[in-house]
């Protein structure tokens, strides 16, 4: 385990994962990216619990298939102690009970361990900013739980979208970041940012997730 440490600057973020390999290359991503810092990464949800309750990160990548302690109940618990505590799970599963039993648990986002670096820095920020980052493979399964309670509009609104937001939500939807999608257009960064303003007016929506999903809803059926 990495003594946690603390920094007056940088986001910390702790790392709960049992393999050593992956731990230790999620440990260089986050190192990588500006404004974050990994400051303790541990290898048990046992480990982590008592850790993380004595010093708390920012955040917290919790793998959700640990031994002993599952990274749910280690989520469940580290809530209850340190209610302000962030923390998105990482998974190689696609199980929709796994996905809604961390939800429940107090997680506060759910991505696939195959993200992208530059797509767990956009995952980070959304948090950051109040929102709940999904893998868009995770989020689709969220749509097809609630599949019944379709808003019949999705797909209206969508539609009014011009192409040019049509094409950024699509980007948004594959998990791109801003600078990527910025990159790929040819366009600054903040008229991706306006154009983003503007998809989430028309789309009624407040946050990146929110958007996805009513991408998704307008394209089932």
């Amino acid at each position: 385990m990495t003594p946690p440490a603390s920094s007056s600057r940088s986001t910390t973020v702790g790392i709960v994962e049992d393999d050593p390999a992956i731990r230790s290359s999620w440990v260089k991503i986050l190192n990588r990216l500006p404004g974050y810092k990994c400051v303790g990464e541990y290898g048990s949800g046992e480990e982590a619990l008592v850790e993380l309750t004595k010093n708390p990160t920012d955040f917290v990548l919790m793998d959700i298939n640990l031994p002993g302690m599952s990274g749910v109940e280690c989520t469940q618990a580290l809530k209850l102690k340190v209610p302000n505590i962030e923390i998105i799970m990482l998974t190689m599963f696609g199980d929709r009970d796994r996905i809604f039993d961390a939800l429940r648990a107090g997680a506060g986002g759910y991505l696939l361990k195959r993200t992208t670096p530059a797509a767990l820095k956009a995952a980070l920020e959304e948090a950051r900013a109040g929102g709940a980052p999904m893998s868009p493979q995770i989020a689709r399964q969220v749509v097809q739980f609630f599949q019944p309670q379709k808003p019949s509009n999705a797909s209206e609104a969508v539609d009014r979208l011009s192409e040019r937001e049509a094409e950024i939500l699509r980007l948004l939807t594959e998990g791109c970041p801003y600078k990527e999608i910025a990159d790929k257009l040819g366009i600054s960064m903040d008229t991706v940012r306006t154009y983003i303003r503007r998809i989430y007016q028309k789309l009624h929506v407040h946050s990146r997730t929110d958007a996805v999903v009513k991408y998704l809803h307008s394209k089932e059926g």
